[in-house]
């Protein structure tokens, strides 16, 4: 018998986009706002009662400034403005809402959510699951593999190694190279100035890694590509900033879960939920729909 699809989600993604489209007049007894974990909870219940799933976990980052990246490279997402405390909260009701719906869930201070579902991955592709990771960040695109899904739940687009391959010009495990050339804007990442994801990409079809690349500069020159010497340059300037980015966007998938882990939906714990749904001030409404799609 097949194994139960397993589906990875990137869980920060829909708190923050809860916490910018849900109206923040939605506030609990405390009168502290609740909009993030009422958009978030709309989105788990909407999956849920798609998917049916029955193997499952959410991935959360911890922290934009504790994982091994900012270690190596402090400039790593320090673009990015600390989310306000209100929104902090807000995280921690949802992973509780979450564990006591019997729903996996974990956040590392060392690694980030992208770290976690690599290793997830690989960890449940050994066991012979399918793998669905939901998500609307190109990075885990590298993290694909024959059979794989990477879903933008959102917008409703499955894409394989095949959309994968179209939509940025290389193969899933060339995604990481093409980052740190090209560099990632969104994680603070410059790259090598001048080239773009295109050149990117055409550079990766010629050679197959950034190692490869950084081996044969002097043959860029003589590529059937715009501006190949200035391209040329621009690697042999950057060649160790290069190799420094390769390392912040290669996904970690070797974080050190147990071998017996499990991803299997529980039972939820009923007397927790009841205290979270007077904490958040659930209607009857709302909480009647979260337990039917619970099974409860």
């Amino acid at each position: 018998m097949t194994p139960d699809k397993v589906y990875l989600i990137d869980s920060s993604i829909y708190v923050f986009r809860a916490w910018f489209t849900v109206p923040n007049h939605i506030v609990n007894q405390d009168n502290e706002p609740v909009n993030a974990v009422y958009g978030f909870v709309d989105f788990v219940h909407q999956f849920l009662k798609q998917t049916q799933a029955k193997h499952i976990a959410f991935a959360f980052d911890e922290s934009l400034s504790t994982s091994f990246r900012n270690q190596l490279y402090p400039e790593y997402k320090a673009n990015r403005e600390p989310a306000p405390q209100e929104l902090k909260r807000q995280f921690v009701y949802c992973r509780e809402l979450l564990q006591a719906s019997g729903l996996f869930e974990t956040a590392q201070p060392k690694y980030e959510a992208d770290d976690i579902i690599g290793t997830l991955a690989r960890q449940m592709r050994r066991r012979g699951h399918p793998i669905t990771i939901v998500t609307s960040d190109k990075d885990l695109a590298q993290l694909i593999f024959k059979n794989d899904i990477l879903w933008n739940f959102a917008k409703g687009q499955r894409h394989s190694i095949p959309q994968i391959r179209k939509q940025f010009g290389v193969d899933p495990s060339q995604i990481a190279d093409q980052l740190a050339i090209a560099g990632d804007k969104t994680d603070n990442i410059e790259g090598a100035p001048g080239i773009g994801m295109a050149t990117a990409a055409k550079l990766l079809n010629q050679f197959s890694s950034l190692e490869e690349l950084l081996s044969n500069c002097a043959e860029i020159s003589s590529m059937n590509i715009r501006g190949a010497k200035r391209i040329q340059g621009l690697i042999e300037d950057h060649q160790e900033h290069l190799l420094l980015y390769k390392k912040l966007t290669t996904i970690y998938c070797d974080i050190d879960f147990s071998d017996d882990i499990s991803l299997e939906r529980k039972p939820p714990d009923f007397p927790t939920l009841e205290k979270l749904f007077d904490k958040l001030g659930f209607s009857k409404y709302r909480r009647e729909r979260w337990l039917s799609v619970l099974g409860a």
